[in-house]
């Protein structure tokens, strides 16, 4: 059940940091799309892209901590937890 909620929780982020990424550079391209569009457009490639790393590593039946991080971008999750790890 943790895992669900962490993968749930980060896959919100994920969205959110996407869309809200190309809202700026769409509104400028392309004024004629509906913001609202581009954001869900933009949010839905990203977590789609993850699902997929997601069920490629759980074809063994199990998914490891190590292969969600990966999935979620791997070298920038473990930068971030480093440098939590050295605040401390």
């Amino acid at each position: 059940m943790a895992k669900t909620v962490e993968i749930g929780q980060r896959i919100v982020a994920l969205f959110l940091t996407n869309a809200l990424g190309v809202i700026t550079g769409a509104a400028i391209i392309a004024p004629e799309l509906e913001i609202w569009k581009s954001a869900c457009i933009a949010g839905g490639v990203a977590v789609f892209k993850v699902g997929e790393q997601l069920a490629k590593a759980s074809l063994d039946g199990t998914l490891t901590k190590a292969e969600i991080d990966a999935a979620f971008g791997g070298a920038a999750v473990k930068a971030k937890r480093a440098r939590k790890g050295s605040a401390k």
